[in-house]
């Protein structure tokens, strides 16, 4: 028996594409899909100013395959040189949505972040009066804080105190992993949204870890606990529109991943929405994906969902995903789920 499910074309509110060859092979996987995605900046070097990121906006542009419909929605990435007034002038322009708050060395491509917050502190407030949001990479980056932790550290200690001081400013939480920050987004108003990735609706720590190590299932933050990926299931399924798709879909070639320190995360762009069917299904939530996947991200950055649709279909044959994605950089392995999955 075959079901069909049709709803609006999803967006992805937080991709990596990279540059290069890797872009060129990994972007069709998302644009065969999704309409837009706010892409991340943390390339070397990193996409800081406005300029820059019109540079890599066209380079984008130019890799799309002739016929595909995709929009690069672009992303600031902030350091403690970052000029207030070329961040508004971007954003004004049109050419930047957001900017992206990496902590020094938390994760990727991550060196050029913030150790002192102080110091982006008049970058913040020119956001929150021009209505710019902040995504934030919330991790902490103490050694002597556990990494199975730091995501909730981070809350209380920067992410918490940031917004305290800085009234109005639009944040959201990316690729949250924990129950706390569930439940710190659902006990604030709607100046703060939360992405859930893919994978992290799908594994746990014990995925990473047990009968040796998966190095394909290692990203960052680190999947938790099973008493947080069904926090995450939760929310993404509960119909609240603060909590929306980003995939976090990060491309490394095989030799980088399958290395004694290994990269982290998980390419996903090519089996997100299959996927994602499975998940609301399995959560008897399948009336909430549009949300999630489709309105929920427009909504909190002010742009109207998609015009077109995307059809999902079910049927009762096991729908079989590429392995892997070949790329002059070598060749990508697809984010396993571990189980069957029947949508397409």
């Amino acid at each position: 028996m075959t079901r069909t499910l049709t709803i609006r074309r999803p967006d992805d509110w937080h991709l990596h594409l990279r540059d290069g060859a890797m872009m060129e092979a990994v972007l069709p996987e998302t644009a065969r899909t999704f309409g837009r995605a706010i892409v991340m900046p943390n390339l070397v070097p990193p996409v800081v100013t406005g300029a820059q990121a019109v540079a890599y906006r066209d380079r984008i542009l130019r890799a799309l395959p002739e016929g595909m419909s995709f929009e690069p929605l672009m992303v600031l990435y902030l350091t403690e040189d970052t000029d207030p007034e070329d961040v508004a002038r971007a954003h004004a322009s049109g050419i930047a949505t957001s900017v992206k708050l990496y902590p020094a060395g938390a994760t990727t491509n991550s060196a050029s972040g913030v150790r002192d917050f102080d110091r982006v502190r008049p970058v913040l407030e020119k956001m929150a009066e021009i209505g710019m949001p902040l995504c934030t990479h919330g991790e902490v980056t103490d050694h002597d804080i556990d990494i199975f932790d730091r995501e909730a550290v981070f809350i209380d200690r920067v992410l918490d105190p940031i917004r305290r001081a800085t009234p109005g400013l639009r944040v959201v939480m990316e690729h949250i992993t924990t129950a706390q920050a569930a439940d710190y987004v659902r006990a604030h108003n709607s100046d703060l949204g939360a992405t859930i990735t893919t994978h992290h609706l799908i594994i746990n720590r014990n995925h990473i870890l047990v009968g040796g190590i998966k190095p394909h299932y290692y990203c960052l933050p680190v999947a938790k606990r099973e008493e947080h990926r069904q926090a995450l299931v939760a929310a993404a399924t509960s119909g609240d529109a603060r909590f929306f798709l980003g995939t976090d879909s990060a491309p490394h070639p095989d030799e980088l991943k399958e290395h004694a320190c290994g990269c982290a995360g998980c390419f996903t762009a090519t089996n997100t929405m299959p996927l994602l069917a499975h998940v609301f299904e399995a959560a008897d939530a399948l009336d909430k994906l549009e949300g999630f996947a489709s309105l929920n991200g427009p909504a909190f950055y002010g742009l109207a969902p998609n015009s077109d649709t995307i059809t999902l279909t079910k049927s009762d044959q096991a729908t079989a995903f590429p392995a892997k994605i070949e790329s002059g950089a070598g060749p990508v392995t697809v984010f396993d789920p571990g189980f069957p999955v029947y949508w397409s």
